[in-house]
């Protein structure tokens, strides 16, 4: 049994320690927000915090991080609130959303690790793929994260879009005219 805490809950998992990660947070906990790319490391949609590490999640076995703290991007905020999440919605930066968790955890690491990134050190440092060609917006919103984390800026209204709460609502079944 591996036991390590997960988005502040201690858990214990009762698979083999060389289980992924990724699958001992998406099939064990729940947790899908964390996607399955590559499986390879490469693509790096299956980033999560470990440690205060941004790590491919898809490479790491559990029994590796025995005592470590994982965060997932369930955990780094409940309401989209935390500041790259609102910078990313600001700057519209997704299209089809897959590579997002991954992006996003691997800018909160950056961001904690350096408060005032340049555009080479985004670039250098979010190695994630992106299929829907994002990047320049990637970088203005990682920026943007910085300045609200600073309290250079304030996060502005996302652009037209969904309003979360509209999203998961049940519609009536239609019935037929008589």
């Amino acid at each position: 049994m591996t036991k390590f805490t997960v988005n502040n809950q201690p858990v214990e998992y009762r698979v083999d320690p060389a289980t992924p990660l990724l699958f001992a947070l998406r099939d064990a906990s729940n947790l899908t927000g964390t996607k399955y790319g590559c499986g390879t490391g490469h693509c790096g949609a299956c980033i999560v915090d470990v440690d205060g590490a941004a790590k491919k999640a898809c490479q790491v076995p559990i029994g590796s991080i025995e005592g470590s703290f994982v965060t997932t991007i369930e955990g780094l905020s409940h309401d989209r609130s935390h500041p790259i999440q609102a910078a990313f919605l600001a700057e519209n930066v997704s299209q089809c959303g897959f590579c997002i968790p991954g992006m996003v955890m691997a800018a909160s690491v950056l961001l904690r690790n350096n408060p005032r990134p340049s555009e080479d050190q985004i670039r250098t440092g979010i190695t994630n793929i992106c299929r829907c060609g994002i990047y320049p917006r990637l970088v203005e919103a990682i920026q943007r994260a910085g300045r609200i984390q600073r309290g250079e800026d304030t996060v502005a209204s996302p652009r037209p879009g969904v309003d979360p709460s509209d999203a998961a609502r049940v519609v009536p079944a239609l019935t037929p005219a008589p």
